[in-house]
């Protein structure tokens, strides 16, 4: 992995003596730095620094452009050219920015973004982590042995008797509460109590709820050691991350597919539930935690987290 990143790194210093320092500033043949973009929570912070110091780490040099907002602000700037690339899921893809109708095959929604950011927006979708931060509902361990629910067909049998805890906006999306109504049969809640996404978990552990609105990468899941209700009429869509590039940057900088492709199979959903936690739970830096999975992992040097 490193020589590849070190053969990248020696033809973009061969090519800045060959030509003048400006047009080669930070290994970019193309003139420019690459720019790396976020949204504005964790996990995106994580793995936009991720990005961020494996394009570093081949000699680029690069301009972070994180916590920039929800998914279209996101999205504009890099139809507007303000960012080059940004992590994305291919879930969001889909459904919030295709408006797509929901599919539950992995491949069939990678293909579908894919050729349509392409088509449309002249975007390329790199190849994705094998990680899914998929909508779900999760329970307490002792809850779920208890009332022996395991499934969320199982949750919607006992319905009438529980409360479920999320945001307000899980009340009315397409792939929330009306969604799992639809597909699960017309049941009713005891009580949605509907908080802050970051009070949710609090709200579960504590006692003020029996099921909580979750996603499959948060960290609080291996944490509080959670059983995920498994979605066995599979409504919801897989997000698998991945870099979402402008073609054009791709066009300057092509290396950048093969230094971001390297990272993709090493995401997995234990991964990145740790990386969050250590951020959301334990309160570290997203750059501190990036770098230091990084170089456990034979991606960076050593020397390059001093």
């Amino acid at each position: 992995m490193k020589l590849v990143r070190r053969w990248f790194s020696f033809v973009a210093l061969f090519i800045c003596a060959a030509t003048t320092v400006v047009a080669c500033a930070g290994g970019n043949t193309s003139g420019d730095v690459i720019r790396v973009g976020s949204k504005d929570f964790a996990e995106q912070l994580i793995l936009g620094e991720m990005y961020a110091l494996m394009l570093e780490d081949a000699g680029y040099a690069v301009e972070r452009k994180l916590n920039l907002g929800g998914t279209p602000v996101a999205q504009a700037a890099l139809e507007s050219n303000e960012i080059d690339l940004y992590p994305e899921y291919t879930g969001t893809g889909l459904l919030t920015v295709l408006k797509e109708p929901v599919s539950s095959d992995p491949n069939e929604v990678f293909d579908t973004v894919s050729s349509q950011y392409q088509e449309q927006f002249n975007l390329v979708w790199l190849t994705p982590a094998p990680m899914n931060n998929t909508q779900a509902l999760a329970m307490t361990r002792e809850r779920s042995d208890e009332l022996g629910i395991t499934t969320i067909s199982e949750f919607a049998e006992q319905a009438n008797n529980l409360t479920l805890i999320g945001p307000p906006e899980f009340e009315v999306r397409e792939d929330g509460l009306p969604g799992i109504q639809s597909a699960y049969g017309d049941f009713q809640l005891k009580e949605y109590k509907a908080v802050d996404q970051g009070l949710r978990y609090k709200g579960l552990v504590d006692g003020e709820a029996d099921v909580a609105v979750a996603f499959g990468t948060d960290g609080e899941i291996s944490a509080f050691d959670l059983v995920v209700l498994e979605d066995d009429q599979q409504l919801f869509p897989p997000y698998q991350v991945a870099p979402v590039v402008r073609q054009e940057a791709l066009d300057a900088t092509p290396e950048i597919e093969t230094i971001l492709n390297e990272l993709s199979p090493a995401i997995t959903d234990e991964v990145m539930q740790t990386l969050n936690y250590a951020v959301t739970g334990e309160e570290r830096e997203p750059e501190e935690v990036a770098q230091t999975f990084l170089v456990e992992n034979g991606f960076l040097e050593e020397t390059d987290a001093e």
